[in-house]
């Protein structure tokens, strides 16, 4: 073919773009729709002073960056219940990855050595896919199944369930919980961020160590991610949590100052011994997702909550009233639907552009 101008060019791959179907989708699986406030799309999203750092190295000299770090790892202490945050991951799958490796090194300085860990069957796949690529070369066995009936032994060093789960449902695992620490396992909880203003932490419920996506925070789909990622944990593991965490300090004149503490188990500090890496951060995105909640503050983010699940409730009452049977008891913003001709529905939701997750 001849070649093309920049102009010819770019007005060929739009030509091609616009074949593109562009349906609503209702699939989840952790990434949803959200407003991002003009204010923040403005002055951060938009701003290079904003989304051109990306792993600050001298960030002591940039209190301000620190103080919006800080603002996200309070938000993540406050809703999932857990004393201690660090300032995000990549996503959620990794997170929860960080957390598997965690516990294993926790678990086995002991004299016992395990290596199972137990997933729940229930939640997204994309995280038990990278659970499984994870535990390979650490040669952890990874156990998939229903948190109802496995049966712990002194093997598992830990667990992961969901909440509310890939199904939509919100499940009680106190007991669960219970029955993982009297084997002095640990338990990892992957949480949607927004359900968490108004459900139970699982902080509260026994959680060693809660994970999940901040993407409903005001944080563009961005072709599929990765979004930042939060991950909080007890007072136990602050030396081994992975990532940064920005701490509170005072400067030589007394006066309160904010510094990255704890850093030194990334890899630009200390190669050898780093149970992270400095590129494992999603510092804009983590800003961006702090900001969202001191924009709409601690009301404003349970109004968001309330509206999004108030919605969920109206449309499992007339799918109820229109026949169909709703699967789950308790839910935030996800039904399952049994279906008895579920290709119907596909044919019929494609004609509508809609596609959900079969």
């Amino acid at each position: 073919a001849d070649p093309l101008t920049e102009h010819e060019y770019l007005q060929e791959i739009a030509e091609i773009a616009a074949k593109n179907k562009v349906f609503d989708s209702f699939i989840g699986m952790g990434y949803y729709n959200t407003i991002m406030p003009a204010v923040i799309r403005r002055n951060i999203f938009e701003n290079p002073g904003w989304y051109t750092q990306y792993t600050p190295y001298q960030a002591e000299i940039a209190q301000g960056r620190l103080e919006s770090l800080l603002n996200f790892q309070t938000l993540i202490a406050d809703l999932s219940g857990l004393p201690i945050a660090n300032a995000s991951l990549l996503d959620d799958a990794t997170a929860a990855a960080e957390a598997m490796s965690m516990f294993f090194n926790a678990y086995n300085k002991r004299e016992v050595i395990a290596s199972r860990f137990f997933v729940d069957q229930f939640c997204f796949p994309q995280i038990i896919d990278v659970l499984r690529t994870r535990a390979t070369p650490l040669n952890i066995e990874i156990v998939v199944g229903d948190y109802k009936e496995i049966v712990f032994d002194k093997n598992y060093f830990g667990a992961l369930v969901q909440y509310p789960n890939a199904s939509g449902s919100i499940e009680d695992y106190k007991l669960f919980v219970e029955n993982v620490h009297a084997t002095n396992a640990f338990v990892t909880v992957v949480a949607d961020i927004m359900s968490l203003a108004l459900i139970t932490p699982p902080g509260e419920w026994g959680a060693d160590c809660v994970v999940g996506n901040t993407q409903r925070f005001g944080v563009p789909m961005g072709f599929g991610g990765p979004h930042a990622a939060y991950f909080a944990t007890r007072e136990d593991f602050k030396r081994t949590i992975p990532g940064r965490i920005i701490g509170v300090s005072v400067d030589r004149t007394g006066k309160p100052a904010l510094r990255m503490a704890l850093q030194t188990r990334e890899q630009h500090i200390r190669r050898e011994k780093a149970t992270s890496n400095i590129c494992t951060a999603q510092a804009l995105l983590a800003n961006i997702a702090g900001m969202y909640a001191v924009y709409h503050g601690y009301e404003g983010l349970k109004e968001i909550a309330n509206r999004i699940h108030n919605l969920c409730c109206s449309l499992a009452n007339r799918l109820q009233q229109l026949g169909f049977t709703v699967k789950n008891e308790y839910f935030f913003d996800t039904l399952a639907i049994e279906l008895t001709r579920p290709y119907e529905v596909k044919e019929e939701a494609e004609k509508q552009g809609m596609n959900f997750y079969y």
